[in-house]
């Protein structure tokens, strides 16, 4: 099966682009099927979210027993103002968080023999250019991780993921990867400018990545599909055509 299927997919945006939407619909999808028009197998994430939620939690119960916060604090300056939201201490936290996904990665390598045969791994974050984005970011994936990525970015524009990002707020929820949402301000600040178009605009076609090609193509997600499954599915699978395409040029 691995012949067929990708080893790695980076599913990449700006928050709320409608990443997790593609992971939902392809973990709906059956596994013939999504081998057929995904080059999906079995898949697992590797989602820096959950990475990064759980330090603010982590502090959150140091601080409750007189501790100092560790990581994270709970307000943020921005355009000469207080606000209320958490933030990291040290910028190279958000490279801390892909190292982790490294290290996660490296295990299921080491203890799931021939891996790939069966398995897709399915990398996910998000990146601004106010913490080094994409650019930046890539810098820290492995030499396992980039000698055998492609990249699927899903865009938008920022209008639009402010716009998707207010609506999936439940603050209930705000652990939960398809409900969870960023403060107004807080999303202004870390998410407005990004860097994508600079970082892919070298070649239409790969990424370059610490002297490595990665292959990419471009989900375009404005007007909005990936609500609607009839609509996103077709537009996943032209775009993971080209991807695939791609990849077959590079790697064979």
């Amino acid at each position: 099966m691995g012949a067929n299927t990708f080893d790695i997919i980076i599913l990449n945006g700006r928050p709320a682009a409608g990443k997790s939407e593609v992971i939902d619909f392809l973990k709906k999808t059956p596994l013939e099927e999504r081998i057929r028009r995904f080059h999906v197998g079995e898949f697992e994430e590797f989602d820096d979210f959950p990475v990064l939620w759980e330090r603010f939690e982590d502090d959150d119960l140091w601080e409750k027993h007189g501790k100092p916060r560790l990581i994270s604090d709970r307000f943020f300056d921005y355009k000469g103002e207080r606000h209320e939201g958490y933030v990291f201490k040290d910028l190279f936290f958000w490279h801390w968080c892909i190292e982790k996904l490294n290290q996660q990665y490296a295990r299921r390598l080491r203890d799931v023999p021939g891996y790939h045969d069966t398995h897709t791994a399915i990398f996910e974050f998000a990146r601004g250019s106010q913490h080094g984005g994409f650019g930046e970011a890539y810098k820290y994936l492995s030499d396992d991780v980039l000698s055998r990525a492609c990249t699927m970015y899903i865009k938008v524009s920022w209008a639009e993921s402010l716009r998707k990002n207010r609506r999936r707020r439940n603050p209930d929820k705000p652990d939960s990867i398809l409900e969870h949402s960023l403060e107004d301000l807080k999303m202004e600040m870390l998410y407005e400018n990004s860097d994508w178009e600079e970082f892919s605009g070298a070649d239409p076609a790969y990424l370059l990545a610490r002297g490595k090609r990665v292959p990419y193509a471009v989900f375009d997600n404005e007007p909005e599909k990936t609500l609607d499954p009839a609509l996103l599915g077709p537009t996943l699978e032209e775009a993971i055509s080209r991807l695939w395409k791609t990849h077959r040029a590079l790697r064979g």
